[in-house]
């Protein structure tokens, strides 16, 4: 029986990628390099260096690890002074109802996100007591498609990963829900179809409407 929702950050709760892709593009574009919106498609669930490591290989530009770091810390400063700037008007419609409604079913909320911002930004637009557990990349040692953030989510819950459904808009994202044992809902892309159900996005979605659609075993 399910227990608890778990939801990724970006592209689910809030649309944090547009400022991701402005950081990066700014630090490209500081190497002398350049990438585009659909070569930034490929960054959704990565982590910091490795999406680092293929901006670079784009623009086929070499850099030392510390002039990696150093390159990654920068954007990472850039993309701070994007989302200290948000509100709870760029929470993506439908959510709110959504959490509502999922705690009046009694069902525990997570949040399981690589960003090593998400409480930042969870804080900056008014939802971060709305959790009970809030997994970053912070804690993490490894980076999606390996299921740890989940785990670690479940864990903190005191719950199994078949108890639990997690939201994801990213091809990794529901890659690591599944390899986790967790039941995967896609939340947009046309690329998530491997996942128990795909939503287009939470506009009027209920709780039962995601319940209802996953194997029964989960309802039992």
């Amino acid at each position: 029986m399910i227990k608890a929702f778990i939801f990724d950050l970006d592209g689910v709760i809030v649309d944090t990628a547009k400022y991701h892709f402005i950081a990066w593009r700014r630090m490209a574009n500081a190497v002398g390099s350049d990438f585009t919106e659909e070569e930034n498609e490929k960054l959704k669930g990565v982590s910091r260096m490795e999406s680092l490591d293929l901006i670079l290989e784009w623009g086929g530009v070499e850099k030392t690890v510390a002039e990696k770091q150093e390159l990654a810390t920068q954007k990472n400063e850039w993309y701070r002074e994007y989302i200290l700037k948000m509100d709870d008007s760029e929470i993506l419609e439908g959510i709110l109802p959504f959490l509502d409604a999922a705690e009046a079913q009694g069902l525990k909320l997570a949040v399981g996100s690589s960003s090593k911002n998400a409480t930042t930004i969870l804080e900056q637009i008014g939802l971060k007591d709305r959790f009970e557990v809030i997994i970053d990349g912070n804690k993490l040692t490894r980076s999606k498609p390996d299921p740890q953030v989940f785990e670690m989510g479940a864990e903190a819950m005191g719950l199994k990963p078949n108890e639990c459904v997690v939201f994801e808009d990213a091809e990794k994202g529901v890659d690591a829900a599944l390899s986790g044992g967790f039941y995967a809902v896609g939340v947009g892309g046309d690329n998530l179809k491997h996942a128990h159900h795909v939503v287009p996005d939470f506009t009027n979605l209920t709780p039962n409407d995601i319940l209802q659609a996953l194997p029964a075993a989960a309802i039992q």
